[in-house]
């Protein structure tokens, strides 16, 4: 069987996200597997190089997961012309400029969401990338998980009918660090300055998710708030919260479909899963989290009467049936990896394109505003060209 080998610089994987979803269980998964397998049966096996600031931490990090190759030295290793795609998964801020750098050099490029803080770099990144001619794709990761991908098994078979409306619960509780409880999360999170915010960090994926299962966003109100005001960073100082943990939002989308997901890091959890979809339709209904999914048909659904002076008589829980497991569902980053990786090895279909990536920054400046302006923000369709990057600078 032919195989060949393809360079990959792996920028900021040292952080959590990076390590354990885009290194060990995408690219190190990948190679363990003998690369990915092409349409005509040859293999494409990767060749990682591995790029952090800290010495000791990356070094550390290819020997424990096999990878031969890293550097603290990033500009050296993009301008390495036998690395053919570069990976980012460090800092929003920075993405832009990074990408930018290595788009110039002729890599195809891949990267986390958001791909900037703002709609004027994400737009400029695109056109710099289409103009360049080199393959983009941003990570859109939740369309891969298990229990959504029953939610589109469902659309597609017609269950829910016409569908009506879309209830997002998403979040937990993150510790604010003071008390013997770490932090779940980074504290840059929590600043503004840094690029935190729960709105930059997740509107960007309830873009992607709406506009593939439940039609295209066509405007927003959204409300955030900064509930905990003060938090305990990495090394046990006391520091002020200038960015939003948690927002509520309203989407209009395309079709008549009225979505709401509520989003915290401010929340105790009381439901199947850290983030829940329920959908209703005419014909049915479903709820989703990231493994499982349940469904109620129209002739299964109870039929309750209100009466708040006696004690509720259905379970109605027991009324939902779950969606069987019929399909097998690999980690959605490594699937979405292999994707790429076969756009790039032999021009294979692919959406998730750095425009993709810029429709998501674009929601979160509507929802920005809206919050700011207390009001439904339009949500028309992007333009790319660069009187539309002068524009969304201005």
């Amino acid at each position: 069987m032919t195989q060949r080998s393809l360079g990959i610089i792996m920028n900021g994987v040292t952080g959590r996200m990076g390590m354990n979803q885009h290194l060990i269980r995408s690219v190190v998964a990948i190679r363990a597997a003998g690369g990915v397998t092409l349409s005509d049966g040859s293999k494409v096996q990767l060749d990682p190089i591995l790029v952090g600031r800290n010495a000791d931490k990356v070094a550390a990090l290819a020997k424990v997961h096999g990878v031969e190759r890293w550097t603290t030295d990033l500009d050296q290793a993009i301008a390495n012309p036998t690395d053919t795609i570069f990976f980012d998964a460090a800092t929003t801020q920075m993405r832009p400029a990074l990408l930018e750098k290595a788009i110039a050099a002729g890599k195809h490029v891949y990267c986390e969401k958001p791909i900037a803080t703002n709609l004027a770099e994400a737009v400029k990144i695109c056109r710099l990338a289409e103009e360049k001619g080199v393959k983009n794709g941003v990570v859109q990761d939740k369309l891969f998980l298990p229990g959504l991908q029953k939610l589109r098994l469902l659309r597609d078979s017609g269950f829910f009918g016409r569908m009506l409306s879309v209830k997002g619960e998403f979040g937990y509780w993150v510790f604010e660090g003071d008390w013997g409880q770490p932090a779940q999360r980074p504290s840059w999170n929590y600043r503004a300055e840094d690029g935190g915010g729960l709105i930059l960090d997740m509107v960007c994926h309830w873009r992607y998710v709406l506009d593939n299962l439940f039609g295209e966003v066509q405007a927003v109100s959204c409300l955030g708030a900064t509930h905990i005001p003060e938090r305990v960073d990495e090394s046990g100082r006391t520091y002020k919260a200038t960015a939003d943990d948690a927002a509520y939002a309203t989407f209009e989308l395309d079709g008549g479909v009225i979505a709401h997901i509520n989003m915290s890091w401010a929340t105790r959890v009381y439901r199947d899963d850290l983030v829940t979809f329920q959908v209703d339709g005419t014909l049915g209904s479903a709820v989703a989290g990231l493994q499982d999914c349940v469904m109620q048909p129209r002739a299964a659904t109870p039929r309750p009467v209100w009466n708040p002076d006696v004690k509720q008589s259905i379970d109605f829980y027991s009324t939902w049936q779950k969606v069987p497991d019929n399909l097998t569902y690999d980690n959605g980053f490594k699937a979405q990896w292999e994707m790429f990786i076969r756009h790039v090895a032999e021009d294979a279909p692919w959406k998730y394109t750095l425009r993709e990536g810029a429709k998501g920054v674009q929601l979160v400046e509507a929802a920005l505003q809206s919050w700011k302006e207390r009001r439904f923000v339009d949500v028309p369709p992007l333009q790319y060209g660069a009187a539309a990057a002068r524009m969304a600078a201005e």
